[in-house]
C-alpha cells in the first residue's frame, strides 16, 4: 500500500511570496497528498495570514488543508470563533499544538487553555467529530519536557482527549521513532504516528532551527555539513541522499506515511518523493 504523503507550509509576509507559495503547493498537488498544512505563528501572530492560505490551497489547489491552531495567549472565545469560522468554510482536518509562547509570555501562555490536550478536548466538546485532529509528536523528547517519561504521558493524554493522528517533529534518527512509536503502542495509542521529514537544503538554517525545537543534528552530519561550506549544490545533493535513506529506513520499518516539512520548497521534496519510488 502507498504510504501517505503530507505536505506543510507557512504563511507569507507578502503578495509575492504568497504567489509563490500557491505555485510551489499547485507543483506539490501533483504528487497526490493526502493533505497540506498550514502553521499559525507565535500568540496567533499569523492568524489572518493563515486563515487566507488554508482557504486557498483547500479550494483553489484542492488539496484538503488543515490550519494549525495553537491555544497559548488565545481566549476560548476566540478559538470558539475560528473553529467556527473554519467549519463554515468547510475546512475538515486541524493540527492542535500548544504552540510557541511568544516572547515575554510565561509558561501558562496567557490562554485559558494550558496544554494541547486541553485544546483538543476543546475542539471535540465545540465541534465533535466534525474535525479530523492531528497532534505533534516528539520522538526526542519535547525541549521543555521534564524527561522523555513525562513527554510521552502528555502524548497520550493528546490521543486520550480525542485526536486522531499524530506528526512528529523532524529528526536524524530513525531509531528514535521506532522506540517513540513503541512506547506508545505499550501504552495503547494505537493512531498512526507519521514522520516529519525536513529536508536539507541550507546547513545554517538548519542548524538554527534544529537548536531551537530540540531536533538532534547528529555530529557526523553536521560537520559533513560543515565541510561543504558555501557549495550549495553539494549540500542539497548530499541532504537528499541522507534524507532519501532515512525515509527508506522509517518505511520499510513500518512508518505509515512521511509529513514534509518543506519551508515553501517544492523541489527537496519532489526529489526525495521520487528516489523513494512514488
Amino acid at each position: 500500500m502507498k504510504p501517505s504523503l503530507s505536505f506543510e507550509f507557512f504563511p507569507c509576509k507578502t503578495e509575492a511570496g504568497h504567489e509563490k507559495l500557491i505555485a510551489t503547493a499547485r507543483q506539490l498537488a501533483g504528487h497526490g497528498p493526502e493533505f497540506f498544512s498550514c502553521t499559525y505563528g507565535a500568540g496567533g501572530s499569523t492568524r489572518d495570514g493563515t486563515y487566507r492560505t488554508v482557504r486557498q490551497l483547500n479550494d483553489e489547489v484542492g488539496v484538503p488543508t488543515a490550519p494549525h491552531l495553537s491555544c497559548v495567549g488565545d481566549s476560548k472565545a476566540k478559538l470558539r470563533e475560528l473553529l467556527q469560522q473554519y467549519q463554515e468554510a468547510g475546512i475538515n482536518r486541524i493540527v492542535a499544538l500548544r504552540g510557541d509562547l511568544p516572547s515575554g509570555m510565561g509558561l501558562s501562555g496567557g490562554g485559558e487553555l494550558r496544554y494541547a490536550s486541553d485544546l483538543v478536548a476543546f475542539i471535540r466538546e465545540e465541534t465533535g467529530d466534525h474535525f479530523h485532529i492531528e497532534v505533534a509528536a516528539y520522538p526526542e523528547t519535547h525541549p521543555q519536557a521534564r524527561s522523555f517519561t513525562d513527554d510521552v504521558r502528555n502524548f497520550v493524554y493528546k490521543m486520550e482527549a480525542g485526536a486522531d493522528r499524530a506528526v512528529t517533529q523532524y529528526f536524524f534518527n530513525a531509531d528514535c521513532y521506532f522506540h517513540f512509536v513503541e512506547r506508545v503502542r505499550k501504552l495503547g495509542v494505537e493512531a498512526p504516528v507519521i514522520p516529519g521529514i525536513m529536508p536539507i537544503t541550507n546547513y545554517s538554517k538548519l542548524a538554527r532551527f534544529s537548536d531551537a525545537c530540540g531536533a538532534e543534528l547528529p555530529r557526523w552530519l553536521r560537520k559533513q555539513l560543515e565541510a561543504y561550506g558555501d557549495d550549495t549544490q553539494s549540500i542539497q545533493a548530499f541532504g537528499e541522499e541522507v534524507m532519501t535513506a532515512l525515509c527508506e529506513r522509517l518505511l520499510e520499518g513500518g512508518a505509515p506515511g512521511v509529513h514534509f516539512y518543506t519551508l515553501n520548497q517544492a523541489e527537496p521534496c519532489i526529489a526525495i518523493w521520487r528516489n523513494l519510488g512514488f
